[in-house]
């Protein structure tokens, strides 16, 4: 999976832990999008997660 190219968010990984406490490997994938942004005046595709988008949306810069 693709990591974020603003924040560079990427899987990561830790244990499921059950109730009778057995542990097994998992990890977690952030929501990575691959997009068409403006960067400077030129139109690049990128990868970037859902956070970082609805934060750009929100201070105006899409």
């Amino acid at each position: 999976m693709a990591k974020c190219d603003f924040c560079n968010k990427h899987r990561s990984f830790g244990r499921n832990v059950s109730h009778s406490k057995r542990r097994t490997p998992r990890d977690w994938q952030p929501n990575v999008q691959y997009r068409r942004l403006s960067l400077g005046g030129v139109r690049r595709r990128v990868h970037i997660c859902t956070r970082c988008l609805r934060t750009m949306s929100r201070a105006g810069a899409l």
